[in-house]
């Protein structure tokens, strides 16, 4: 019998650095953080790498090319949102073409802003990863209560062996 287990969203980011900026865009009409600004990406769909879904939600994005080997991941970030949620940060070396809106219906705005001076209006977990310092690739979690530093964390119950 085959049980069918639930897996955890997976978001994929990419980061197109340029003269000191990184391109952000401003969502509209999707439903998931619209009027904020955030990195073009989206969710990696059944059967796709992590660098597969960057490539394709660039050109669906932006009309962009990229190729794996363009691609160099910076981050993690496992994250307590709606859900429990798995988002990976990459960093584009180079690209081929200008970037547009090229789903204007689901983006409204595109600009180029210094991670240290981003739009007050950006997705949060977005702001927290730009920001981050520690060396690359890092990983970041966001939204998890932390247990307390004398407290250890045991399985559930149900995953004890007897």
């Amino acid at each position: 019998m085959t049980v069918a287990v639930a897996g955890i969203p997976t978001g994929v980011h990419v980061i197109l650095p340029q003269a000191g900026a990184v391109l952000l865009m401003r969502r509209a009409n999707t439903g998931f953080f619209d009027g904020l600004f955030s990195l073009p990406g989206g969710h990696v769909e059944a059967g796709e790498s992590i660098r597969m879904a960057a490539i394709r939600e660039m050109a669906e994005e932006l009309d962009v090319c990229l190729t794996v080997a363009d691609l160099d991941l910076v981050g993690v970030v496992h994250r307590l949102s709606d859900t429990n949620r798995i988002d990976f940060f990459l960093r584009a070396r180079r690209w081929q073409g200008e970037p547009r809106r090229a789903e204007p219906d689901k983006c409204d705005a595109l600009g180029w802003y210094s991670p240290a001076a981003l739009p007050a209006n950006t997705v949060a977990y977005i702001r927290e990863a730009l920001g981050y310092t520690r060396a690359e690739p890092w990983v970041m979690e966001l939204g998890w209560l932390a247990p307390a530093a004398d407290e250890a964390v045991r399985p559930a119950a149900s995953a004890q062996i007897p």
